[in-house]
Formats: structure tokens, sequence, C-alpha cells
């Protein structure tokens, strides 16, 4: 299943991803430090530095099995959406309160609710997805069930200049 994600998004993970692979060498000298204190059944140190190895290897294997399966979808190239989509930002209002607020879809990886990024996968994510200008989501939260009218799509030029780069 292909996973939508910015170029943002997309290089971010890339960096993660190099950041974890550089540490390889300094585990495995911690592991050879450690396995040279003796006894490796009640070397803690050992047990530590194994434990490090292991989760840093599994990170690793979850961020190239994102990054396989990513499906790059660049926000500044989609023009003016007519509908709520990937990538695009929305100005919203509640529709019981009058509160406005502007949220940009992304993917889970990007998700920041302080800049107004909100995952496609959330409930809000969900229920705006396909919205018109002047329709209203109904969307069910922990807090009760909510009413938001779509008043304005765009895409927001405060998108990162975060660029894809090949390995």
């Amino acid at each position: 299943m292909k996973r939508p994600m910015t170029p943002r998004g997309y290089a971010t993970l890339r960096t993660e991803l190099m950041k974890l692979k550089a540490m390889r060498p300094e585990i495995a000298r911690m592991i050879e430090v450690a396995r040279g204190h003796g006894d490796l059944s009640e070397n803690g140190d050992y047990d530590a530095a194994k434990e490090k190895s292991g989760m840093t290897e599994a990170k690793i294997r979850d961020i190239e099995a994102r990054l396989a399966t990513a499906e790059v979808i660049d926000p500044l190239k989609l023009g003016k959406p007519s509908r709520v989509v990937f990538g695009s930002s929305v100005k919203i209002e509640d529709v019981e309160s009058g509160e406005q607020k502007v949220l940009s879809i992304y993917g889970a990886e990007e998700s920041d609710v302080s800049k107004g990024w909100i995952s496609y996968e959330t409930p809000l994510g969900k229920s705006l997805i396909g919205k018109e200008e002047g329709d209203v989501a109904r969307v069910a939260l922990p807090g009760g069930a909510r009413e938001y009218e779509v008043l304005e799509i765009f895409v927001s030029y405060e998108y990162s200049e975060s660029v894809v780069t090949e390995e």
C-alpha cells in the first residue's frame, strides 16, 4: 500500500535514516568494548549495547519500509484544488462556536498539531478529504461530534523548501 508523503516528509525520513545508519559503527564499538568486560551472562553494558543495536536496526527497517512505499506528492504542484486533498490546506469554521482555523492535510509522519498540520488518517482529516468550499464536515471526536464548514481550500506557500534527494 502506497503511503502519501510530501517531499518534506520524505526528506525528513531520509535524514533520520542516514543518522541511524551512521550510528552503526559506534554501536558495534560499544558492543565490542562491553564484550571485553568478561562474562556476557552478567554484563549489563553488553546487554544495553545489544538492545540499542536491536532497537536501531528495527527503526532502520521501519523507515526503509516507509520510504519504499512512499508516494511523494508535492503540494506546490497541486495548483488550486477544488476539493480538500492530501497536501492541501483548508480554512474551516466550527459551526457551533464560529472558531476558525487553518489546517494542512499531510501524512502521519508530518503531523504537527501546533503548526496546524494534521494527518489525512485522523478523524478530522478523513472527514475533510473530498469536501468542497461551503461543505460541512461532520466528525466524531473524543469530546463529541463536531461540524466544520469548509471556508477555503488552497495550497499553503509556507510549505518547506525541502527537496527529495537520491542516495
